[in-house]
């Protein structure tokens, strides 16, 4: 997110330590944005309602479809995040599924019943496809956010005025 803007959350999926991009997903998240859609000033970003409502609206679908259920959930961030997931899990009735968090910097693993981080060696195969899950994770996001962002910054004011065509659009705008 940009100050708040087009905040966007993804989902990549690994299958025996391969990506399997065709499984990837991507959302753009809804919390806050209500607030701006009816004209109120949105609230600060929150990193927390956005894990939340991705996890949600990801579990929700795999929930009615009945699968495929996940080994493991990594989530980007520490407790907090871990948190905030296990809070979407809980509502849906799926506690059982376990989340990890991985906290960027420090690369410390998050576990709900553990009270202090688990610290992997830093040469560890497991910490590096973490890793590299994260960082594809975030490489897919950003992506779409930047997508978004220019879907949003290339509309005007005159698209919604019957009447005016690509053609007319770009002479108007030229011309004013």
């Amino acid at each position: 997110t940009i100050q708040g803007s087009e905040t966007v959350a993804s989902m990549v999926v690994c299958e025996n330590g391969r990506l399997r991009p065709a499984a990837y997903r991507k959302f753009r998240i809804m919390a806050g944005a209500a607030a701006a859609r009816d004209g109120l000033q949105p609230s600060l970003p929150d990193d927390f309602a956005a894990m939340r409502e991705a996890v949600q609206r990801r579990y929700q679908r795999v929930a009615q479809e009945d699968g495929p259920w996940p080994d493991l959930v990594l989530v980007d961030g520490g407790k907090g995040q871990v948190r905030a997931a296990y809070e979407a899990l809980e509502a849906l009735g799926l506690a059982r599924l376990v989340v990890v968090g991985l906290a960027k910097r420090e690369e410390l693993l998050y576990l709900r019943d553990r009270p202090t981080p688990l610290e992997v060696p830093r040469e560890s195969p497991a910490l590096r496809l973490l890793q590299r899950l994260r960082d594809e994770a975030h490489r897919f996001a950003l992506n779409y956010h930047r997508q978004s962002r220019r879907q949003r910054d290339l509309t005007s004011a005159l698209d919604a005025v019957p009447g005016i065509g690509p053609r007319r659009r770009r002479a108007l705008l030229a011309r004013f």
